[in-house]
């Protein structure tokens, strides 16, 4: 029963010896066209073999099927690919005879046990070893430097392409470099490939036009994302100012991961954030940071107690910070640019890191941002119109953004006298509790004050009294201050000063509710990720937030 057509055959026999070995660009092109299709034909070349009783029946059913193969083994787009690859070795291993009956099925054998040392081994007297063993290559090797030139081929065409012409707009005119990334599309994930990707993307950059094939911008993405491709970091840059959907792709993929991996994330939400590369190019790119700024913004919105997503925010913005601020002078773009709806003046301080102001400053610098803030909410208080709401709100999400200031804040009320632990509680509260919705801004005030006494008769006294072991719990049910109370005690947990096994005793009493238990690894999260940003570098404080991260992460 004949499996294929006659013009199928006649069709792909042509395509392999037009193809040859794949060195010139149009080949590659026509190659990752039909791949697809190719893969459709060998299957159904494979499916026909296996119906055969034996090689001399499929080589007389088939007599194009050795030279047919043959070609495609030795082609290093094809067997790059590994489905490709996969069913060539199928259709081989079909062929052979485990016991040949004739001299034609033993020097057939011989041939398929040639072509699969050449594809999968280094075996000594194979095709493959033969023919490289003057160059000193196994057959991995030559199929990496087969496509590695091919690949250094189509680089040099597009810097030609691209370079040469008169001017800028004449760039790219002729169609090249949608060709060769299309070209691309069906080979992204190799490693030999990264060196053009990153090509393509810089010059169809500079030529400022959309002549890049989507489908290769689409897999390149994929492949970045799922970590199956690296780049070199202004390639990356490159592609997010190239295509905004993949920018904004990566900025949901990071949100995504926070959200889906929460153990992992707690342990090292900073060096997540860093290697997403997001921090890096929005400091050298303000239109990255603007875009990125406004994903987590309006998810902010959404769900505005979510402390994952609080924390993400809190530290992208950390590390943007971090690198902006490793720029030279000259190089640095004005704060403005980056936050354009907040006035300079709240800039200044929330923007400096705890980490630059002494900490026997550190109340007064907290007291100034709390006069800042209550200024601004006053218009809001006093039934404004729709600026005065948006300008609080513009004010709460920087207080977000810049959240190491809120954590300090916390971490101060743990020693704090009660002359001093108003403003500290009032920034809490705005925090917590922008908007001022049935005037519960002052009840809101009450709830942290109270809090805030039972925790210290909690944490500063042996041993530790019932009544506000259960006073805190109960806070701590509450919808609607449960997040304010879980980051007092978060603090108080880390920066008391009583033994450890007293406090993992406390948080065993309190933290009983397993929502309450989900949330509070990110409050303790919040606060690693400031002490590494260089706020404290006191030992015993980051032995004990361990233990408390360990504790709650294995309940």
């Amino acid at each position: 029963m004949e499996a294929v057509s006659e013009t199928d055959v006649q069709f792909w026999m042509a395509k392999a010896v037009n193809w040859g070995e794949a060195t010139s660009c149009s080949a590659v092109l026509d190659i990752s066209r039909h791949l697809g299709s190719l893969r459709s034909f060998l299957q159904q070349v494979l499916q026909g073999l296996q119906q055969m009783s034996s090689t001399s029946e499929a080589m007389k059913t088939f007599p194009f099927v050795g030279q047919f193969l043959g070609r495609l083994c030795w082609n290093p787009c094809v067997i790059a690919d590994e489905r490709s690859q996969r069913l060539l070795l199928r259709c081989l291993s079909c062929l052979y005879s485990a016991e040949p009956l004739n001299a034609v099925e033993r020097k057939a054998n011989t041939w398929i046990k040639n072509m699969l040392c050449h594809l999968v081994s280094d075996e000594e007297g194979s095709v493959a070893h033969a023919t490289v063993k003057h160059a000193g290559l196994t057959p991995k090797q030559y199929h990496s430097e087969a496509l590695q030139k091919v690949v250094s081929l189509m680089t040099d065409e597009v810097i030609k392409s691209c370079d040469g012409l008169p001017n800028i707009s004449a760039r790219c005119s002729d169609g090249n470099i949608h060709t060769i990334s299309t070209a691309c599309v069906a080979l992204v994930t190799y490693p030999q490939m990264s060196p053009l990707i990153g090509v393509l993307l810089k010059h169809s950059l500079l030529c400022g036009s959309s002549c890049l094939n989507p489908e290769f911008i689409k897999e390149v993405n994929e492949a970045l994302i799922s970590k199956r491709l690296v780049l070199e970091d202004e390639a990356i840059v490159n592609l997010w100012c190239y295509s905004p959907t993949c920018l904004e792709g990566a900025a949901v993929s990071l949100l995504e991961s926070v959200l889906s991996d929460q153990e992992t994330m707690i342990q090292s939400l900073d060096k997540h954030v860093n290697a997403s590369y997001l921090p890096q190019a929005s400091a050298h790119h303000c239109h990255i940071f603007l875009t990125v700024n406004e994903i987590y913004r309006n998810v902010l919105t959404e769900i505005d107690e979510n402390l994952a997503v609080r924390a993400l925010i809190q530290v992208f913005t950390a590390c943007f910070l971090q690198r902006l601020n490793g720029q030279e002078p000259q190089e640095r773009l004005p704060l403005r640019a980056f936050f354009p709806h907040v006035t300079l003046s709240l800039l200044t301080p929330l923007l400096t890191a705890p980490s630059e102001v002494p900490r026997e400053a550190w109340l007064d610098h907290l007291s100034w941002i709390r006069s800042l803030l209550q200024s601004v909410t006053e218009n809001e208080e006093a039934g404004e119109d729709v600026r005065a709401y948006q300008a609080v709100f513009e004010a709460w999400f920087l207080l977000v953004q810049c959240g190491y200031w809120v954590d300090t804040a916390a971490e101060l009320l743990v020693l704090a006298a009660p002359e001093n632990a108003e403003p500290l509680l009032w920034l809490l509260t705005f925090f917590h509790h922008p908007t001022n919705r049935g005037h519960q801004r002052s009840q809101q005030t009450a709830v942290a004050r109270e809090a805030w006494t039972h925790l210290r008769m909690l944490f500063l006294t042996s041993p530790p009294p019932p009544r506000h072991l259960s006073a805190v719990k109960e806070l701590l049910s509450s919808s609607l201050s449960s997040n304010l109370v879980l980051q007092l005690f978060s603090n108080f947990a880390v920066f008391s000063r009583g033994p450890v096994s007293i406090i993992t005793e406390i948080a065993d009493k309190v933290l009983t509710e397993a929502d309450v238990k989900r949330r509070a690894p990110w409050s303790l999260a919040s606060i690693r990720c400031r002490l590494n940003s260089g706020a404290t570098r006191d030992d015993k404080v980051h032995s004990r937030l361990r233990t408390l991260q360990d504790t709650l992460l294995q309940t």
